[in-house]
């Protein structure tokens, strides 16, 4: 499959910057690109595929119009998700809820690194898939917030308890999931967790710059180190770690990649790394 196989989404924009970069804009934005079911369908679909394109290097990830994603659409969603018609409506609100925090997983999880091109608001749920992404790149304009409290249920919502404290450290945490406020680009820079802040509006072009510079890596290499480094951020021991470490590398000795390399640096040229 090539990324031009994508489907039309009913909420997403597809766009290809480059043939081994995606480009993917939540479309919702008269709603500041809230949170649907659909729109959880139709990444949760998007995910899927492009961990099974072989060609495709990385996905960035922003929001049509004013904003990321306000989070969940408070004005109602009349849409329910796939294989919750007409249960009970506690069971149904379990089934919204669990379709919705299983695609940040999914993107945590992805084979592809996800770039996040925050561009204004990126608040509760949006707050929480933009934590999911492994790079935020910020425009100055960008809002970011857990609010869950806001609506008197738990600040622990979509894995924001489980990404935020590896992001930013626990005490920080602790305030911003505490408090429910709202905070700025800038702070975001000052608490490590955005890669970068630009002028509004040059976000996504700086997002594909980071995504250019990890296609130049070998694409087995990319897996490996996204998924190690994530699996060792919850390592119980260094030991364990480095067994995942070790295990890992021998692993990716095997693709012709690392031979490539030495050749190249014998040769006083570019590598030029296979494919997966």
């Amino acid at each position: 499959m090539t990324v031009r196989d994508l489907p039309e989404y009913a909420t997403l924009l597809i766009e290809e910057p480059d043939d081994d970069i995606v480009l993917v804009t939540m479309n919702r934005p008269e709603r500041l690109n809230a949170i649907s079911a659909q729109l959880m369908t139709d990444l949760q679909d998007l995910t899927r595929r492009v961990d099974l394109d072989r060609t495709l290097r990385a996905v960035v990830l922003t929001g049509a119009g004013r904003g990321f994603c306000a989070g969940a659409d408070l004005l109602g969603d009349p849409s329910i998700p796939p294989g919750a018609e007409g249960v009970g409506p506690i069971v149904g609100r379990f089934m919204a809820q669990d379709q919705i925090a299983t695609v940040n997983e999914s993107i945590h999880r992805s084979r592809k690194p996800w770039i996040a091109a925050v561009n204004g608001a990126a608040v509760g749920g949006g707050f929480a898939i933009a934590l999911a992404c492994d790079v935020r790149i910020a425009a100055r304009g960008a809002r970011f917030g857990a609010v869950f409290i806001k609506v008197g249920v738990s600040n622990c919502d979509m894995g924001t308890s489980y990404f935020l404290p590896r992001l930013v450290g626990a005490g920080r945490s602790a305030e911003l999931l505490l408090t429910g406020r709202i905070f700025d680009a800038d702070e975001a820079d000052r608490i490590g967790l955005v890669a970068d802040v630009v002028d509004d509006g040059t976000e996504v072009e700086r997002a594909i710059v980071t995504a250019r510079a990890i296609r130049e890596n070998g694409p087995f290499s990319v897996w490996m180190t996204k998924e190690t480094m994530w699996q060792t951020v919850g390592s119980p021991s260094l030991r364990h770690a480095i067994d995942i470490e070790n295990r890992t590398q021998i692993m990716t000795t095997t693709t012709g990649d690392f031979s490539e390399s030495m050749a190249a640096f014998a040769e006083k040229r570019p590598p030029e790394f296979g494919g997966l």
